[in-house]
């Protein structure tokens, strides 16, 4: 089987032998959850219900005007309890509506569509904004911006990212097992908004039953327009520049997105929301997450509604059979480790990895010693040891000159690194440097 790949990467150890074969299963709602308001990209939003309000599972719960946003629903049904500042795992604190769980279960009648395949692209691009849909692969940006391609753009190429090149997760692996047909129709239906031509689902060859699953429903639906596109098992491969590379061999500019070459990227979670609310009127109200690690009894890939407690989720898996030293929301490439177990799952979590002290090892940074590995292995061709140097010296009128803010923070450099040295994160300071200057 021929796989292609792209310039530079890292193989790291994968871990995904805890959950790949696990079937994905509901966890049960939690009795209170806690929605954030933020959970994408973009403004936030502004809460359209009261403390005391009684709602249902579906129901507008926050909303905003601005274009670059996604609205939030209630994922349970019962009543409003407060509006606050709550834990937020990447902002600290975000204003979340909590919703005291009545176990009633009460949905909002959604929509069903019979012929959705007719609806004209604005239409579409609207369900999915009032959807709430972002990109289900960690980054949440609203969906429905991407879709709207600006005048003067045109699209011709839409790469569906199956490829899941996080060690430990396996949530999108098992959402191409087990659900094939929504994914399939969410792709044409994101392709036909869009006016590609050409559908590439990218999958990395690890996930084989992924790709028999896929490459069966495709034939099944009679869809030649859809090709699967099998990538070699490297780190950072599900990055949107390294899949137009892989795939198209084309590179995308510094500064620049893929849309300025003709393509948009979405992630096969994202497809299948957009299935949700196009066919069944669904908005965004849980995703499938992978809970993971040496210290779960039993890990998992789990349907998970948004404002459920991350202890909720934990004990509601089979709990632990060991302490757990570290706790990270998303991979241990890209992930962030976190404080607290009330931290809520929102839109963007795609896993959370327990690590127990056997797990984890400390170093301590030495010298660089020049050998230019960061280099060699960097997706996007940048100088990660001269932007360090430059940091620790802190000549920032450098920055623009070695494209710090062009980093996607995949981690790569960092891991490679044999004298230790924490070079994302030096990055990352160039980066928020570079970016308060605009």
């Amino acid at each position: 089987m021929q796989t292609k790949t792209f310039k530079g990467g890292v193989s790291v150890s994968e871990h995904k032998g805890f959950t790949a074969l696990k079937k994905m299963r509901a966890i049960p709602a939690p009795p209170e959850v806690v929605i954030p308001l933020s959970q994408h990209i973009g403004s936030p939003n502004e809460p359209v219900v009261k403390s005391g309000d009684e709602v249902k599972v579906g129901q507008l719960i926050g909303s905003t005007k601005a274009f670059v946003s996604a609205p939030v629903h209630a994922t349970v049904s019962g009543k409003v309890g407060s509006i606050r500042p709550f834990a937020h795992h990447i902002y600290g604190k975000s204003l979340a509506v909590s919703i005291e769980n009545n176990g009633k279960n009460e949905y909002m009648v959604f929509a069903e569509r019979n012929a959705p395949e007719t609806l004209p692209e604005e239409e579409l691009i609207n369900i999915v904004k009032e959807a709430g849909i972002v990109g289900m692969g960690g980054a949440a940006f609203p969906t429905h911006v991407k879709l709207s391609i600006p005048e003067g753009k045109h699209v011709d190429t839409l790469i569906v990212n199956g490829a899941e090149c996080e060690p430990y997760l396996t949530c999108d692996h098992r959402l191409m097992v087990e659900k094939t047909e929504g994914i399939i129709k969410g792709m044409c239906t994101v392709a036909r908004i869009l006016g590609a031509k050409n559908i590439f689902l990218a999958i990395e060859e690890n996930k084989l039953s992924a790709i028999l699953a896929m490459d069966k429903a495709v034939k099944k639906a009679q869809r030649p327009s859809i090709k699967i596109v099998v990538l070699k098992t490297k780190y950072p491969q599900g990055g949107e520049k390294q899949l137009l590379m892989a795939i198209l061999k084309k590179e995308v500019p510094p500064s620049k997105l893929p849309l300025d070459v003709g393509c948009v990227v979405q992630n096969v979670g994202t497809c299948f929301a957009v299935y949700e609310a196009v066919y069944h009127g669904k908005p965004l109200i849980e995703r499938c997450v992978t809970l993971t690690g040496n210290p779960l009894k039993e890990p998992g890939n789990f349907i998970v509604r948004f404002g459920t407690p991350l202890k909720h989720l934990i004990d509601s898996s089979g709990g632990l059979k060991e302490p757990v030293a570290k706790v990270i929301i998303g991979g241990p490439m890209m992930g962030l480790a976190q404080y607290s177990l009330d931290i809520p799952i929102i839109k963007g979590i795609t896993g959370v990895v327990l690590l127990s002290k056997k797990d984890m090892e400390s170093f301590e940074e030495m010298p660089c010693i020049r050998c230019a590995k960061c280099v060699d292995i960097c997706p996007i061709n940048l100088m990660p040891t001269e932007i360090m140097r430059m940091v620790k010296h802190s000549r920032w009128h450098y920055m623009k000159e070695l494209h710090a803010v062009d980093c996607m923070e995949c981690g790569a450099c960092s891991y490679i690194c044999p004298s230790r040295i924490p070079l994302t994160q030096y990055i990352k300071l160039a980066k928020i440097r570079e970016l308060n200057k605009k």
